[in-house]
């Protein structure tokens, strides 16, 4: 390198690495609130490649731990809300009881938003690793008015589902009903005696489907009904009127139990997958859909098939097309063919960091035509990708590819090499790259200097998929690491590359969130 170069004004301050990563590379430590942050938007308490479940539990805990109550607050609306992450909020809602923090009422508003969010907070704080394993008259007092505000048929329909169920909550707070209905609902919860003619009309309903007095289904979730013996006019029946979440999550319990015998059904539940409304109503998310195409039967009908493909192109119309010229450098490495919420004994899912990567980058693509993808592992890997081509279609070729160590260098360098002019870059990855390790700044900083000569208004990106805290490229002016893989992610980059000045970094867009 010439001293016109070394000593460049626009080089700026050199960064040596201080952290050694999970895969033994150079690398940079994030912050606690960083890392948290990252954590949050990532983990979902599975093995991952590098790391263990327990292993994650204990950095949660260790890095929340030296940070402040309002700012775990604001991390845990953040993964909730916008991240779309359920065990982490839940979490960090339970840390905060545990503290007896003032701003757990407001957060536990926010975060404890489902049936299966209430039973994750209960089994997290009455596990004790939160450091209590009491409620507290605070968080007894919020879990009777979650039960309180909700109708009596929300609670038929939330009386599913174990360690807890909803009788071990009941037990546990001892609510104090207000109506004759809701007493003998607590009841008849607890499997103890009452009267059924005071029960509310669903709960009643669902008794007397049970003894067999009623051949209607009462109109609750699925998981519910699973108990029972249900005939291939009561799958019908489930299927013509489920929730787009559930048509989703259930296509291949309908074709086993032979709903798609009936043409009719399969034209109702193709034209319920497609249809625009329903998919921005429901909030699915493209990786959801990809999971719900990449799992359907050998025996769908096609017209199921290509309902879901449509339905992933729908879901992708409203993420904002970023500006500039893009270069997209996806780690197609061996650790990325880990699966993306990690592994879980008998709960793994069949999409893998890859999948997601591919996905993120096909979407990208779709939105931004002319945009330059970089498939890389150790070394840039040739991917021949054609524009026309389906959403599925592409990340299903991207996703096919790759293998061996991470080398996050080799595609900066490739776009340097290629006299690249690419304003916006966006690395998706587990940043856990090993093979350009060197003392002094990063393999992937250095190579991005020599992109700066080119383009000195270029910006650049970690997205990282994995709940690891580190990364091979600083937060500077022009970098910017996020983490996550919900639709807020595609929001804070296209946030980062038109921000004028100097642009929030992802720990002041959480600090912004009001409690």
């Amino acid at each position: 390198m010439s001293l016109r170069d070394l000593f460049s004004r626009r080089r700026g301050p050199i960064r040596p690495t201080n952290v050694i990563n999970r895969a033994g590379g150079t690398s940079y430590a994030m912050s606690p609130k960083e890392a948290l942050a990252q954590l949050a938007a990532t983990s979902c308490l599975g093995g991952a490649f590098y790391e263990s479940a327990e292993g994650q539990l204990i950095e949660i805990l260790d890095r929340a731990s030296a940070l402040d109550d309002r700012y775990i607050a604001q991390v845990a609306i953040y993964a909730r809300e916008q991240g779309r992450m359920r065990d982490l909020p839940a979490l960090l809602c339970a840390m905060l009881a545990s503290r007896g923090s003032d701003d757990l009422a407001p957060v536990f508003q926010r975060v404890i938003d489902s049936p299966r969010q209430l039973r994750a907070f209960v089994q997290i704080l009455r596990s004790g690793v939160t450091g209590r394993r009491s409620f507290g008259t605070r968080t007894k007092r919020l879990i009777e008015e979650w039960l309180a505000t909700r109708t009596d048929d929300q609670l038929v329909r939330a009386n599913f589902g174990q360690q807890p169920s909803l009788a071990d909550i009941v037990k546990m707070v001892h609510p104090k009903p207000a109506t004759e209905s809701r007493s003998a609902l607590y009841a008849s919860i607890l499997g103890r005696e009452h009267d059924r003619d005071a029960l509310p009309g669903l709960a009643r309903e669902l008794a007397e489907f049970r003894d067999g007095a009623r051949t209607e289904l009462p109109d609750v979730p699925l998981p519910i009904l699973s108990g029972f013996s249900l005939t291939r006019e009561h799958w019908i029946d489930i299927a013509r009127r489920a929730p787009y979440q559930t048509t989703r999550m259930q296509l291949n319990t309908f074709l086993r139990n032979g709903v798609f015998k009936d043409e009719s059904m399969v034209k109702l539940i193709s034209e319920r997958l497609r249809d625009r409304e329903k998919i921005v109503r429901s909030g699915v998310q493209p990786h959801q859909l990809l999971i719900g195409a990449q799992s359907l039967s050998a025996e769908m009908p096609s017209p199921i098939r290509l309902a879901l493909e449509e339905a992933l192109e729908i879901a992708v119309e409203t993420v904002p097309a970023w500006p500039g010229k893009l270069a997209i450098c996806v780690d197609v490495s061996g650790s990325m063919t880990w699966p993306l919420t990690g592994a879980r004994k008998g709960a793994t899912s069949s999409v893998r960091c890859i999948d997601a990567a591919a996905l993120i980058t096909a979407i990208a693509l779709r939105r931004s035509p002319g945009a330059t993808v970089v498939p890389f592992e150790q070394s840039v890997v040739d991917v021949k990708l054609r524009g026309r081509d389906s959403i599925a279609s592409t990340a299903e070729r991207l996703a096919s590819v790759g293998g061996g160590g991470t080398n996050c260098s080799a595609a900066m360098r490739h776009l340097v090499e290629k006299k690249s002019d690419a304003e916006l870059v966006v690395f998706v990855s587990d940043n856990q790259s090993w093979l350009d390790a060197r003392r002094g700044e990063s393999g992937l900083l250095r190579e991005w200097r020599r992109h700066l000569h080119r383009v000195p208004h270029a910006r650049l990106v970690c997205l990282d998929l994995q709940p690891y805290t580190d990364t091979p490229a600083v937060d500077a002016d022009n970098i910017r690491n996020f983490g996550g893989f919900s639709d807020a992610v595609f929001e804070r980059i296209d946030e980062f590359a038109r921000s004028d000045g100097d642009p929030a970094t992802w720990v002041a867009t959480i600090e912004a969130i009001e409690v």
